[in-house]
């Protein structure tokens, strides 16, 4: 998620359980073991989640983050207009009440004013805690001990006190630095970050001393041949049932021939492995506007599969994500409106929902 500072005021409804009920899960266990297809096809509903005509007047809501905890679903977005980002919550319980649900604007709680942007969340079951990662012009963070009080988050701190890391500043070029994202194995927590300069980095520090302690960065995979092959948006996720070469996907966002968005995806047998190509093609990709059709009257509102993140249940720091019918929240546009700044294009979310599981 490219971007620039800034932002804004409050609203507020709803409450909902903090911490996830030991084995929660909306999805039903496969009777056997299941590994991600070679191919993916997708349906995407309309736009589901949007700008409120609340006086914020906001261009779009994007780079969403995503868990549902005991049939609850709880949202994090980047607000977006002209004059920068900040970061906002909802809830709800159906993806149908999604467009009416209240949001909640997070420059009202601790995390406060001022460039906020593109939010992962996670429970970090060793401290009690659900962190929210975003980046602020560094990798920063917030906790809180209940999701459903968006008003109980931290002030943000960061991974990186010295600042941007010498490896990134000499590779980062005419880039942004970008998209931070957090997963833990048994021992070591990683976190990836992007720079929109066909690089994608990964630091570490042991379970036990998260937050603090992350390494210096070092490069995962570049493509400076075709920095858009390589843009931005990266996701690590555990593959529940994945064996050999398929425990843990790579999914990073692209910018294809056409300038539209979409994801491609590799698998490896670690976190900190080499990444071993699986849907990583425009013909072949994870998910793109070739693969997606559209729920049965619904317009193709969009040509972008851009900025998103796995529906997860599981939603501990080992980010464990079911095969079985993946579901992923998306920001996508109006083709028509693809022009213009950046930072005031009207992004909105919408879900596509697996529709070739290997289960």
């Amino acid at each position: 998620m490219r971007s620039l500072p800034l932002l804004v005021a409050a609203l507020w409804a709803g409450t909902v359980s903090a911490v996830p009920a030991k084995g929660a899960s909306s999805c039903v266990t496969p009777s056997k073991p299941s590994v991600l297809p070679s191919s993916f096809k997708w349906t995407s509903t309309g736009p589901l989640i949007g700008p409120k005509d609340d006086g914020r007047n906001l261009a779009g809501i994007k780079d969403p983050t995503i868990v549902q905890v005991n049939g609850t679903y709880h949202v994090f977005a980047s607000t977006a207009k002209a004059e920068g980002y900040n970061l906002v919550y909802l809830n709800f319980t159906s993806l149908a009440a999604a467009p009416s649900a209240p949001f909640y604007y997070l420059d009202q709680s601790p995390i406060g004013t001022g460039y906020r942007a593109a939010p992962q969340v996670f429970y970090f079951a060793p401290h009690k805690l659900w962190y929210l990662v975003y980046q602020n012009g560094n990798a920063a963070y917030s906790t809180n001990p209940d999701i459903s009080n968006p008003a109980g988050w931290t002030a943000p701190q960061v991974f990186y006190p010295a600042g941007m890391p010498s490896i990134i500043s000499s590779n980062i070029g005419n880039g942004y630095w970008v998209d931070m994202w957090v997963i833990c194995d048994a021992q070591t927590c990683h976190l990836f970050s992007s720079d929109d300069n066909g690089h994608l980095y990964r630091s570490q520090t042991k379970v036990a001393d998260f937050p603090a302690g992350m390494s210096e960065p070092v490069i995962v995979m570049e493509d400076t041949a075709n920095i858009y092959a390589l843009w931005e948006a990266s996701l690590v996720y555990s593959v529940k049932g994945g064996k050999g070469e398929q425990k843990y996907l790579l999914v990073i966002e692209a910018i294809g021939s056409d300038s539209e968005r979409y994801f491609r995806a590799w698998t490896s047998d670690k976190i900190d492995g080499t990444w071993k190509a699986l849907a990583d093609t425009e013909a072949n990709p994870f998910a793109r506007a070739n693969n997606v059709v559209f729920e049965e009257g619904v317009a193709a509102w969009t040509k972008s599969i851009s900025h998103g993140e796995v529906v997860r249940t599981s939603v501990d720091q080992r980010l464990e994500i079911d095969p079985c019918g993946i579901r992923f929240l998306y920001q996508g546009m109006d083709p028509k409106a693809s022009g213009g700044e950046y930072n005031a294009l009207p992004w909105r979310l919408g879900l596509i929902t697996q529709t070739n599981s290997a289960c």
